[in-house]
């Protein structure tokens, strides 16, 4: 052991002793220096820890309880009570989080989703053909077989609502437990860690990290399914300023997300075709420069 790591060991074991001594102070910010808590949530022997630090509450907080999961609500320090716009979250709470993040493309509320449901949905929010096809296929060959009913696997790929919670994979942010429920701390980290200068989002940059990070040992198919969701979530919330905010990226774990780009884009085909009924050369010259 080097004399530096040394010292920086009697120092980190000293602190430890005087935090000791101290009474605990609830709702301070758990940091590295003038904690008030007998742990470290980063030391400088390893520069890794200091580099990516965990979501640790400050006073002003408003999310309670950030390390006990929720079974129906979505919820970051930012959204408490999950997502309210259109009581959206009181409507789902007889779904768990993961339920949720599927039910838009249940669209007869039967808890089964073909592949055919899952390209009109891709379809509704503005993906083209060839993109809502691949999606469909992806989504559904690799989410059928885990959500059978039976030992043996849907002839049509259907995806079973009830039981998406066994579709769960690894090398990816743990946001869901394995029953399904959303792990509040484990969401907030990943801004924590990885939002590079403290944007309020992640840019593709910040995602290769997070990416990377996540890997678990010899775990490919959990690699390929984790780029494969981050990939898919870029490109439905496609931010002007290639900035994923925390709030949309929390919205497509809870599915809430899937339901507003609908609706923008049903309301911005309506628009074009009302512009076209009315001055269809103008529409022309717009498509022809989009």
């Amino acid at each position: 052991m080097s004399s530096n790591t040394s010292a920086a060991a009697d120092a980190n074991g000293s602190q430890l002793k005087s935090i000791l001594k101290k009474p605990k102070v609830r709702g301070v910010t758990i940091d590295r220096m003038g904690v008030q808590k007998p742990y470290f949530t980063s030391i400088e022997q390893q520069p890794i820890t200091r580099e990516h630090k965990p979501y640790s509450p400050k006073p002003s907080d408003t999310l309670l309880d950030a390390g006990t999961a929720r079974a129906t609500l979505a919820v970051s320090n930012e959204s408490p009570n999950g997502t309210t716009d259109g009581d959206y979250a009181a409507k789902n709470q007889h779904r768990t989080v993961v339920q949720q993040h599927v039910t838009y493309w249940d669209r007869d509320h039967d808890n089964v989703i073909w592949p055919g449901d899952t390209y009109v949905g891709c379809r509704d929010y503005g993906w083209g053909i060839a993109l809502s096809i691949v999606a469909a296929l992806f989504i559904n060959i690799g989410l059928s077989y885990p959500t059978a009913p039976g030992i043996l696997p849907d002839p049509f790929f259907r995806i079973y609502v009830q039981n998406l919670y066994k579709a769960k994979h690894g090398s990816d942010s743990m946001t869901y437990d394995n029953q399904g429920r959303f792990r509040p701390q484990q969401f907030e980290d990943i801004f924590a860690k990885y939002d590079r200068g403290q944007k309020g989002g992640l840019d593709a940059g910040d995602v290769w990290i997070f990416w990377k990070e996540q890997r678990m040992v010899f775990d490919l198919f959990g690699w390929t399914a984790c780029a494969l969701e981050w990939i898919a979530t870029y490109l439905l919330i496609w931010p002007d300023d290639g900035i994923m905010k925390k709030e949309d990226v929390r919205g497509i774990y809870d599915g809430s997300i899937f339901y507003k780009r609908a609706e923008e884009t049903k309301a911005k085909r309506s628009k074009l075709a009302l512009q076209s009924s009315t001055s269809p050369g103008l529409v022309a010259r717009v498509k022809k420069l989009l």
